[in-house]
């Protein structure tokens, strides 16, 4: 057992496990997310269209905050964007369970938004900062086992503590962000690299346009932005679906955590075997799961089919996820890590704005059947965009690139 420990803690410093360790408690409180479209329609009374409206401010939040957090990880330090997030995201999110008038409600979502995912890109440079680029898959994949370890629980718990109050849900979601703003507080030192101060001079036209000159990154943010329109659809319109199926909050909390569940049993061995993969074949595998996964749920009808249907794009989720940030982290220059994470990001932040948006409206008007066969169509369009971009990039038949050996230094 200690063997085993030893191999998988074995060249992850003890910044990375505080990091590690502060999303793990952060994710245990991931409340409100998952459940905000059943508050919005069951205790506010919205329609369907209108929450999914509300959510998709959330996801427009995040998308300002990937770009804007990505900017300046790089150009003031990762440690105070992570401090700036955790601080003030606590105050938001009670203030979000508090507020009653619409007028008021929808931009405290747009904000809550922005401060939760504000950090992101920071704890993405500083992985990239710590680590040689052999060892990033690895990294972002236990912090994403450690993502999903909370998540596997928080909806379960969600789903019991709405039954007695909803504002329960916003309190514990508050409280686990601030505990890992204090740990960064108290125990994350600064990572960013001398060159990265250098850079951090240059004007922001300068560095927009460093980025235009990847257009590789630019079409995998792409790839990105379509398999988030999918996923968003697990958290807003598939508890929406359930609910007409007879499947209340408990039920679609059960059927969610088996993404979490999945995660915690497979991610492990999946983030290990990564660094041998093809790249852009693998991403394209992910695709074809999550095609697979969302088109299923359109024949289901039964909590047992709804779970099936969460557990086969989930296997699509967890390859995404260990190689994703890995490959954006690689392709990334050492004055820009923060950047490129952030546009990485805001492509996720888009798709959660839009992804609301699309959903709601198709699940409406055109109804459910057409918004989860679509998903799959989508799907799979973007499995042969991964292999088309995998073929370009000359990345389909090998483990790592130019741009990462060159990144791997900096590490």
């Amino acid at each position: 057992m200690s063997g085993r420990l030893a191999s998988i803690t074995a060249g992850l410093p003890r910044t990375y496990w505080l990091l590690w360790v502060g999303t793990l408690i952060n994710r245990l409180g991931g409340f409100v997310v998952p459940f905000l479209t059943l508050y919005l329609t069951q205790q506010r009374g919205l329609p369907v269209s209108q929450a999914a409206l509300m959510v998709s401010l959330f996801g427009a939040g995040s998308f300002t905050a990937a770009l804007i957090g990505g900017e300046l990880t790089d150009r003031i330090g990762r440690r105070p964007v992570m401090l700036l997030s955790f601080l003030l995201a606590p105050v938001t999110m009670v203030a979000l369970g508090v507020v009653q008038p619409l007028a008021f409600l929808a931009p405290l979502v747009y904000l809550q938004g922005f401060l939760t995912d504000l950090y992101r890109p920071a704890v993405s440079a500083m992985i990239a900062d710590l680590l040689p680029a052999a060892e990033r898959p690895r990294a972002f994949g236990y912090l994403y086992w450690a993502i999903n370890l909370g998540f596997a629980a928080a909806p379960i718990l969600a789903g019991l503590m709405a039954r007695i109050d909803y504002m329960l849900l916003f309190i514990g979601d508050a409280l686990t962000t601030l505990v890992f703003g204090l740990i960064v507080f108290f125990g994350v030192p600064e990572s960013r690299p001398m060159e990265a101060h250098a850079a951090a001079r240059s004007s922001l036209r300068q560095r927009i346009q460093q980025v235009r000159n990847v257009p590789l990154m630019l079409f995998f943010a792409g790839l990105a932005l379509g398999a988030g329109l999918i996923y968003m659809q697990g958290h807003v319109t598939l508890p929406v679906d359930m609910a007409s199926h007879g499947l209340g909050p408990e039920q679609y909390g059960l059927a969610i955590a088996v993404n979490g569940l999945l995660i915690v049993l497979v991610s492990l061995p999946v983030s290990n075997l990564a660094v041998r993969w093809r790249r852009f074949s693998a991403m394209a595998a992910s695709a074809v799961f999550l095609a697979f996964g969302f088109g299923l749920t359109g024949l289901a009808d039964t909590l047992l089919l709804f779970g099936l249907a969460v557990a086969v794009w989930t296997v699509g989720e967890i390859i995404s996820a260990t190689l994703s940030p890995a490959i954006v982290a690689d392709l990334s220059p050492i004055d820009l890590r923060g950047l490129f994470q952030g546009v990485y990001g805001a492509s996720w932040g888009l798709a959660a704005f839009l992804g609301p948006l699309l959903g709601g409206w198709i699940y409406q008007n055109l109804g459910p059947q057409a918004l989860w066969f679509g998903c799959f169509g989508l799907g799979l369009l973007l499995a042969a965009g991964y292999l088309a971009l995998g073929k370009r990039a000359g990345m389909s038949t090998e483990r790592a690139s130019g741009a990462e050996a060159r990144a791997a230094p900096g590490g």
